[in-house]
């Protein structure tokens, strides 16, 4: 019952590897489902609201204690998707929340500034400028996240098993490669090539 947790820069191919990773090895990909119901239970819509305006467009700014409740909501999801197993957890500080956790595989994903800047560019077809903005602003935002919930640097080596640059790999390698570390770590037998 393996877990992995994926963190990511925006531009890093995340959402398609995370996709073919999970169908190759028939586990459940999660992702915004988890803010939704981490708001739900701590009842603070407004904070869900904030951390999906990752570029600062809503202007939401939840308080102290509803963000403190909504950390510890977002925790008590991923634990339990973690006692599920047969996870895909992509970002919301799943590295941290179950960092030390057997069988669970720490991935981040990352590439440099500017294929990320042309990736977004062309993904959503607006100019280099206005996707440069959208990843400084979502590298900010991410870089907050965990700093000011966990008093941590996401990009800290040492919170990952296996960290992939995917400026020169494919969708497909880079799957590959989780994979593989996950048949090789965990002894999982079941994964298409």
């Amino acid at each position: 019952m393996t877990v992995i947790t994926i963190s990511r820069q925006l531009g890093s191919l995340s959402s398609e590897i995370s996709r073919m990773t999970a169908e190759k090895l028939g586990y459940r990909l999660v992702w915004r489902e988890v803010i939704n119901q981490a708001a739900r239970l701590a009842g603070a819509p407004e904070v869900a609201l904030a951390e999906i305006d990752e570029f600062g467009i809503l202007g939401v700014e939840p308080s102290p204690e509803a963000e403190r409740d909504y950390l510890q909501a977002v925790q008590k999801v991923i634990i339990d998707l973690a006692e599920e197993g047969n996870v895909i957890i992509l970002g919301r500080a799943g590295q941290i929340i179950l960092a030390g956790r057997k069988n669970t595989l720490h991935v981040r994903l990352v590439a440099p500034q500017d294929i990320r800047i042309a990736r977004v560019a062309a993904r959503l077809n607006i100019p280099l400028e206005a996707a440069s903005a959208q990843v400084r602003a979502s590298d900010r935002h991410r870089k907050a996240y965990l700093k000011r919930g966990y008093q941590i640097d996401w990009n800290d080596p040492d919170l990952y098993d296996l960290i992939i640059n995917t400026a020169n790999l494919s969708v497909e390698t880079a799957s590959f490669l989780i994979c593989s570390t996950v048949i090789d770590r965990f002894q999982e037998k079941s994964i298409v090539q």
